[in-house]
């Protein structure tokens, strides 16, 4: 059983093309966002009360949607609507890429560390193209390979996948990498509105902060890669445990 979500909404493109994509490995449910959740991380709702709604059901695939988050998706589908544990978690296919930093606040990526996080192998897939009606067509061979790999063999416990894809004409290989060290920059557009108060845009422009080093996930995807980056729930700096010993708290 695969369970899929986005952070896109259940109506995405890059969700129905992930669906056809990989759907001859097994029974497929989707539970996604009732709309765009882009940003939301791991993000859940306590706050509101969560709704699903089923919006399309043939043989071997089952689509719901809900008014939560990627997160809440994830958590719904387990507890409500899978009948046993998936066999994998996949979540994608996104328009816009989440390499990087964007690591952190991918809602894609939410979806991909929540199903880790619930010793189920995971792989999150993006597309660098933000575009609603981008042209996923080229993927298709890689995502149905690298998810046939995962049921096949699993992945380490704590450990998922992120998977971006360049726009380009024909890849140029598959590389395995690194999450690049980056910041963004100019996030904050203050507006004045007619009725006297300020408001704000957050918007961004991002800096890769070592665009030389060749073994991270934007140096592939600029040169025209399919980057895969490890991802660990592990966010521990090993490093720091035995110098911080010899701190002293008084």
């Amino acid at each position: 059983m695969l369970l899929i979500s986005n952070d896109d909404g259940y109506h995405a493109k890059g969700l129905k093309l992930l669906i056809s994509m990989v759907r001859h490995l097994g029974e497929i449910i989707v539970v996604a966002p009732e709309s765009a959740r882009s940003g939301f991380s791991g993000a859940f709702s306590s706050t509101i009360p969560l709704r699903l709604k089923l919006r399309r059901q043939e043989e071997g695939v089952s689509i719901y949607s809900c008014n939560g988050t990627p997160v809440d998706c994830v958590k719904l589908a387990l507890s409500e609507i899978c009948p046993r544990r998936p066999d994998i978690v996949i979540g994608g296919i996104n328009h816009g890429d989440n390499a990087s930093v964007n690591t952190h606040y991918s809602g894609t990526m939410g979806v991909t560390i929540e199903g880790c996080m619930k010793h189920i192998p995971s792989v999150a897939f993006s597309l660098c193209d933000h575009d609603d009606n981008a042209d996923f067509s080229l993927m298709k061979n890689i995502v149905t390979n690298i998810t046939e790999k995962i049921l096949k063999e699993g992945l380490p416990n704590g450990v998922c996948l992120n998977v971006n894809f360049p726009v380009v004409n024909q890849y140029n290989g598959v590389k395995i990498c690194r999450m690049a060290k980056g910041t963004w920059g100019k996030e904050v557009v203050r507006m004045h509105h007619p009725r006297n108060y300020e408001y704000y845009w957050l918007i961004g422009e991002y800096i890769n902060d070592e665009p030389s080093s060749e073994d991270t996930d934007s140096w592939a995807l600029i040169h025209g890669y399919v980057a895969i980056t490890p991802t660990t729930i592990d966010v521990t700096a090993y490093e720091m445990i035995d110098k911080m010993k010899s701190w002293t708290f008084e």
